[in-house]
């Protein structure tokens, strides 16, 4: 039996799963009515068609990530939660944003939360083109950040493997007789959710210092 009480949020959430863990070309009319138990001409009701349903999607997406709320005591950690949640939006919906870009609205898609890094920029003493600077440092890095993660994870399985090559290379002795920590800590998997952060940390730290050290009299 056909559901009667369907909401326009409600084909909008199981379109946004579908395409989230399946990407954009699992969602059909069909599959997603299957989906609500409900008829075809239901969903179009509600939405529109497919296109329509697609540009739902994506202002949908756009609108979630203009709701990061930067934390923190000071303009760099807030910066760095900026970061760190952005990289987790983007890691969440990477079929969702892809259709973004696909549809041109990359950069309407990220003005929130530049938005939110410009205000931690001037609170910090920022102005121009440091602010700006910073803005694009953070962005950039977020995003190659995530690109990198996402090519790691895609990427055939290496063999031998980078865990691999430094695990040989410190059995072997050729790390060097001064840092063979270092070649232990090389063979270790990559954790990525302890490297974002230090990284971007590393990156605004200096930014903000370099910034404010060129504007004082």
């Amino acid at each position: 039996m056909a559901r009667s009480a369907l909401t326009r949020d409600e084909v909008l959430d199981a379109a946004a799963a579908l395409v989230r863990e399946h990407g954009p070309a699992a969602l059909t009319m069909r599959r997603l009515a299957a989906e609500l138990g409900t008829a075809v001409t239901s969903i179009y009701w509600h939405v529109g068609n497919r296109e329509s349903l697609l540009d739902a999607l994506v202002e949908r997406t756009v609108a979630d990530l203009g709701t990061l709320r930067p934390h923190g005591t000071d303009p760099a950690e807030r910066i760095v939660s900026v970061a760190v949640l952005l990289r987790r939006a983007l890691r969440e919906r990477p079929h969702l944003v892809a259709l973004v870009h696909e549809r041109g609205l990359t950069e309407r898609m990220f003005l929130p939360a530049q938005r939110a890094l410009v205000h931690e920029a001037h609170a910090a003493g920022l102005r121009g083109a440091r602010a700006a600077e910073l803005v694009r440092a953070v962005q950039f890095q977020v995003v190659g950040h995530v690109l990198v993660e996402r090519n790691r994870e895609r990427s055939p399985a290496q063999s031998p493997a980078e865990t691999e090559l430094w695990a040989a290379e410190t059995a072997a002795g050729t790390d060097g007789p001064d840092d063979p920590a270092l070649a232990r800590a090389l063979a270790a998997p990559v954790d990525t959710e302890r490297l974002f952060p230090v990284a971007v940390r590393a990156l605004v730290t200096g930014l903000l210092r370099s910034g404010t050290d060129r504007i004082r009299p």
